[in-house]
């Protein structure tokens, strides 16, 4: 298969990436120790990254949290720690690589426009987050349409064309995969489930998915471990790194942390996080069994 993952023979280099709009609970207290107990086990090196571009839900005070319950799970990581709201320019500069190549558009709609010009019909196809694909109303607008439209100071968004993108990637793309074992498998890419993605958003030169593989090729990242929710994201992560010429990590994607009633952990649903555990009086070490990592 075309575009695997070459083998590792460097260093393995391990990143754990979380994002300051909340604190932490115990799913991110499990990737992290996942991410630290293989880079201890092969001999390799753990990164922290603060995931920020969301200039409206990251705080200072959440950024603070991140280190101080990592500190406390008894983590350590490398210095300088990588933020991405440091680092704009270098997602703006891949933004123009692929803009040289056709492969993305402005895009004007609020998402109660897509909404709207999708109708509310249930057979429409939404990605693996269940958002409805892009309609596209705006990726026919002429030349003249766009340039009026930006000048006039509406914000766009930037979508990657996700037809022409797959065109010229040429090759069927893929990865390797070891879930959270010792074997690895090889898996197909399907980037077409995004369908034109936005890669730059109207507030930030980025978006998460374009963001996570500029900061992985810059920080030499060789083994991404992260949960099964970011599995089906692999696939345009992967497309992504062709098109822009960036090496493939093998990828890990973990077991859910998920609460008593089967769902799984995150801070929309307000999960408990490690700081309230810690203060009932829960110990790291206790966080640490729980999880299978005594």
């Amino acid at each position: 298969m075309a575009q695997m993952t070459d083998p590792v023979t460097s260093q393995p280099v391990f990143r754990f990436a979380p994002s300051p709009n909340g604190y932490l609970h115990v799913g991110h207290a499990y990737s992290a120790l996942f991410n630290a107990k293989l880079a201890r086990e092969m001999g390799g090196r753990l990164l922290l990254r603060i995931e920020d571009i969301d200039p409206v839900r990251s705080r200072p005070e959440y950024i603070a949290a991140i280190y101080e319950d990592l500190a406390w799970l008894g983590l350590e990581w490398e210095e300088p720690v990588r933020r991405q709201s440091e680092h704009l320019s270098d997602y703006a500069l891949a933004l123009e690589r692929l803009a040289a190549r056709d492969l993305v558009y402005p895009c004007f709609c609020s998402r109660a426009d897509v909404a709207a010009a999708v109708g509310g019909r249930s057979d429409w196809p939404r990605d693996p987050d269940g958002a409805p694909f892009y309609p596209g109303v705006c990726k026919h607008l002429s030349d003249q349409d766009k340039q009026r439209r930006l000048a006039s100071g509406q914000h766009a968004a930037l979508r990657l064309d996700m037809q022409a993108a797959i065109a010229q990637a040429q090759d069927l793309i893929g990865w390797c995969e070891f879930f959270e074992g010792a074997e690895p498998r090889d898996v197909n890419a399907e980037p077409s489930l995004w369908g034109d993605v936005v890669v730059g958003r109207k507030d930030v030169p980025t978006s998460y998915h374009l963001a996570v593989v500029i900061d992985d090729a810059l920080q030499g990242v060789t083994d991404v471990a992260r949960g099964m929710d970011l599995f089906n994201a692999t696939s345009l992560h992967r497309l992504l790194q062709t098109l822009l010429d960036l090496p493939a990590p093998r990828y890990r994607h973990h077991r859910l942390i998920k609460d008593d009633d089967g769902r799984k952990l995150a801070k929309s649903s307000a999960s408990t996080p490690l700081r309230t555990l810690r203060a009932e009086g829960v110990s790291a070490q206790q966080v640490r069994e729980r999880l299978g990592f005594a």
